[in-house]
């Protein structure tokens, strides 16, 4: 009998759990499941806005998809994204894994780590839309940059950062590498400060150097958190959208240098050609699907090992 009253109490809890998750599924069926499934039908219909007249939705099959894969602004636009997120995401883990390392070593014993932590954490608190206006006035033809280069001889002439293509792609990779690079410092120190510092003292007394301690027992610990890192790094790299497009007013300049996929997507949206822009986030939702698997392949492969 008391068995079973007990098994009747875990049953009653248990139902409780459900009724707490309900608001969740609710929310995910409405805003996430619903728009999903909404975003894969419609990219099977031409239906799209011809000044005044309205085309479809007219059912085309795969046309959507074809013509998007066949598209070669479709390639160079990925392109773009990934080596505006790659040319951010390498400074991002390099600087927060160091002054990771730093801030969770209590030999070193910095003074005033929570002012310094608080410092790298603030531009993850800025709006992107903030950060990209105030780097477009800064690096203005006549902003205080190209005045300071100036005034110390440096250069003679205001240089034209948004005109070239180097240029312009090193100022967004720097604005995605100052946003991010706190958030990421954070994470790593916390997993930093989560290892058993027995580890250390038995590797320290079997005569273990600093690197050896650092890439045989700290790095293999953090590699959850590293590839949790990589995968939400991927995922806002290929969702990349504010900061170039307010930096180009939504053109791309230079020579469509800066166009990503989602700023591609938000010309379909605009001019309400719901087929293609369908068509293109389900594809990004693949490409942004493979990429993860890949990495979780990667890291689960270096574990059987």
């Amino acid at each position: 009998m008391g068995a079973k009253k007990s098994n009747q109490n875990v049953v009653k809890f248990n139902r409780w759990g459900y009724i707490f998750l309900i608001p969740f599924f609710v929310t995910y069926i409405i805003f996430s499941f619903i728009p999903l499934c909404s975003t894969i039908y419609n990219s099977f219909f031409e239906n799209y806005r011809s000044g005044l007249k309205q085309i479809g939705p007219n059912f085309i099959g795969i046309n959507n998809y074809i013509n998007l894969l066949g598209s070669p602004e479709i390639w160079k636009y990925l392109v773009n994204t990934l080596i505006m997120w790659i040319g951010g995401f390498i400074p991002q883990i390099v600087i927060a894994l160091l002054l990771a390392y730093w801030f969770s070593d209590p030999s070193l014993r910095l003074k005033g780590q929570r002012f310094f932590k608080t410092v790298i954490y603030m531009p993850n608190l800025i709006m992107a839309s903030a950060f990209s206006m105030l780097f477009f006035a800064l690096f203005a033809d006549s902003g205080p940059i190209n005045q300071i280069l100036m005034n110390i001889g440096v250069i003679s002439e205001p240089f034209k950062f948004f005109q070239y293509v180097a240029s312009s792609r090193i100022l967004v990779m720097f604005m995605n590498f100052l946003m991010w690079f706190g958030n990421t410092t954070i994470l790593l120190m916390a997993g930093m400060l989560g290892i058993d510092s027995s580890l250390y003292e038995a590797a320290q007394v079997d005569g273990a150097t600093a690197s050896q301690i650092f890439f045989k027992i700290t790095m293999p610990i953090l590699r959850p958190i590293f590839i949790y890192v990589l995968i939400t790094s991927l995922i806002g790299g290929l969702q990349m959208f504010d900061v170039p497009q307010i930096l180009t007013n939504g053109r791309g300049n230079p020579t469509d240098s800066l166009t990503t996929v989602i700023m591609l997507l938000n010309r379909y949206l605009t001019s309400k050609d719901v087929g293609r822009g369908g068509a293109l986030s389900v594809f990004l939702f693949i490409v942004t699907g493979i990429l993860s698997l890949i990495v979780f392949r990667m890291n689960s492969s270096e574990d059987n090992k």
